[in-house]
């Protein structure tokens, strides 16, 4: 297996461009550690709370939002159909369901190999897909856990869009 090298020097740690972003943006964040921050962001549905971590290994800014809903497992095997679902819909990005929790996140990443620096814009753009497609999709996850829909009746009813005016 070939060797890559990944001890580029940076101008400064990837997690201190959000810092700073998020103190400039008035979000609410906390810092406990060098390579985690978690941000809190109000939403029309719900308030998200988005871990970022800085993977040195890899040279990426990872980001988790996780909704503040636990999966029953009598709905688990629905939940998996409609974040399969989801996912199709997605550019960027993807769902999954963290076991040890039993909780639906939505998880992406910027690479950064070589050295390169995030951008207010890229980190601010990471914060933003996660919160857009939480926001898009939360709904069709209560349909499935309270309302007990399917996963192809719980997608539809979100991306259900509506053609003119009333």
């Amino acid at each position: 297996m070939p060797h890559f090298s990944m001890d580029t020097p940076r101008a400064e740690h990837p997690l201190d461009i959000v810092e700073r972003l998020a103190c400039m943006k008035d979000w609410s964040f906390d810092r406990a550690e060098l390579d985690e921050m978690s941000v809190a962001v109000a939403g029309r549905w719900a308030e998200y709370h988005i871990a970022y971590t800085w993977i040195e290994n890899v040279e990426a800014l990872h980001v988790a939002c996780a909704f503040d809903i636990k999966v029953p497992d009598r709905r688990r095997n629905e939940v998996m159909q409609l974040i399969s679902l989801a996912n199709e819909q997605l550019w960027v990005g993807h769902f999954d369901l963290w076991s040890a929790e039993n909780v639906v996140m939505f998880r992406h990443a910027l690479l950064l190999a070589g050295g390169a620096e995030p951008t207010n814009g890229q980190c601010e753009t990471l914060l933003k897909a996660a919160v857009d497609a939480c926001e898009r999709y939360y709904q069709a996850f209560q349909f499935v856990l309270w309302a007990g829909k399917t996963a192809r009746e719980a997608i539809e009813g979100v991306l259900f869009v509506t053609q003119g005016e009333a």
